[in-house]
């Protein structure tokens, strides 16, 4: 009988930790692009730039767009869970996007002492033209809703 007690205390303790374990897996809460300094800070060698792996042939290729990928910064500053969310005009450069974002590397902000992990998204254009206002307005249908 008190092996039978003990083994239902065993049930109980791991049914009160499997119920708590969603409140532990907290997801990272979403920030802006424009918020992102806040927390982390983009380290990467601005002289060497990042060098991306872009496909030789493929749809669209040459012609002037954008592609939103979303990520988590993990508590490493190390770029996860990279992933593209959306690619206007429709072309081919999702994967070389994708390649771009998984070189960042970032440092925490003065203000993330624990260095919290967050989620966030960052537009990578690709044949944008010099104009900066002409390239805000290139960039403008990758913005993506729900950050920040």
């Amino acid at each position: 009988m008190q092996a039978l007690t003990r083994f239902g205390q065993s049930l109980l303790v791991a049914a009160v930790l499997a119920a708590s374990m969603p409140a532990m897996a907290q997801k990272a809460r979403r920030v802006a692009p424009e918020q992102l300094s806040n927390d982390w800070i983009l380290i990467n060698n601005r002289k060497e730039g990042i060098q991306v792996d872009v496909p030789n042939s493929g749809v669209n290729l040459y012609k002037p767009g954008c592609v939103a990928v979303t990520y988590t910064i993990g508590s490493d500053g190390i770029p996860m869970n990279i992933q593209v969310a959306k690619v206007t005009p429709r072309s081919d450069l999702g994967k070389a996007a994708i390649s771009a974002v998984s070189k960042f590397r970032y440092g925490p902000s003065l203000t993330n002492k624990h260095e919290d992990p967050v989620s966030t998204y960052y537009i990578v254009p690709f044949n944008s033209p010099g104009d900066k206002t002409r390239q805000a307005a290139m960039m403008a249908p990758c913005k993506l809703p729900g950050y920040g």
